[in-house]
């Protein structure tokens, strides 16, 4: 059995669900309202172990979840929530080997999520202190190894792409203007390439729509929604709450730039 043990990152779930994460440490002590829990109480203990505050609070220690960790991890900019995550990796067919150009790096909740699928990542932030963040949220939940596949860059995409760092599989731009990158991701991405853009408003969407015209193929743009539902015996609703929008996906694939779309608006005639 794999026990806890200090440096390890974990979850208190309260009778409440409110999750709380921290990484354990010899002496170490977790406070809240409801007094304290020692760490010494929690490593060596397996997960699913119940422990008590000084004032008699429960809370079940597990292991976080990716989504556990994107839900609560230390952030600088606002994250990519998990109904939107496997979504992206799905469109952008996120795999092992895959070599992916990430711009807008932010908190790092996509590139782990990506890391986890195997992918290796050449990734572009402009502030130095969200790239170290994403660098540290990286090395926290996944480990030290697999910044071997997680390179970060201070530089601009706006401004283009360095030949040097591609040739990519697929791109992921989650950043306010992503329109004005996909000329320069033309350069850098192979032929077949599928490129994922995330944006908030449905005109920004419009506009990466509009950009994609031309050496792309088969553009779409969804939005997903998320609601649960609340299940108690008989009685059965949705939830009172939903994750409603956040944002617009919109996927195309790269022909190529000696290749061109084929037209949609010529007339075929039947051969009788």
């Amino acid at each position: 059995m794999n026990h806890l043990a200090p440096g390890d990152r974990v979850m208190l779930l309260d009778a409440k669900k409110r999750r709380y994460l921290l990484t354990l440490e010899e002496g170490g002590e977790f406070h809240t309202h409801a007094g304290f829990v020692p760490h010494n109480e929690i490593i060596g203990q397996s997960d699913g172990v119940i422990v008590n505050s000084t004032k008699g609070a429960e809370y079940t220690v597990l292991r976080p979840t990716l989504e556990d960790y994107v839900l609560e991890m230390p952030r600088g900019a606002q994250v990519i929530y998990p109904k939107d995550l496997a979504p992206i990796c799905m469109l952008a067919d996120i795999g092992p080997g895959m070599k992916v150009f990430e711009t807008g790096i932010g908190s790092a909740a996509l590139s782990m999520t990506m890391l986890r699928w195997g992918a290796e990542i050449v990734g572009y932030e402009i502030r130095e202190d969200f790239a170290n963040r994403a660098r540290a949220n990286v090395r926290e939940f996944l480990g030290e190894g697999v910044l071997d596949r997680y390179a970060v860059h201070i530089a601009d995409s706006y401004e283009g792409i360095a030949a040097e760092h591609g040739p990519f599989d697929r791109a992921v731009l989650d950043l306010p203007e992503p329109w004005r990158v996909i000329p320069h991701l033309e350069s850098v991405l192979l032929p077949g390439g599928v490129c994922v853009a995330y944006t908030p408003s449905i005109t920004q969407a419009m506009q990466v729509r509009e950009e994609f015209k031309g050496r792309w193929i088969d553009s779409r743009t969804i939005e997903v929604l998320h609601r649960g539902w609340h299940i108690d015996g008989q009685a059965v609703r949705p939830d009172h709450r939903m994750v409603a929008h956040t944002a617009f996906l919109t996927v195309s694939r790269f022909l190529g730039q000696g290749n061109r779309a084929m037209r949609t608006d010529r007339k075929v005639e039947r051969v009788r």
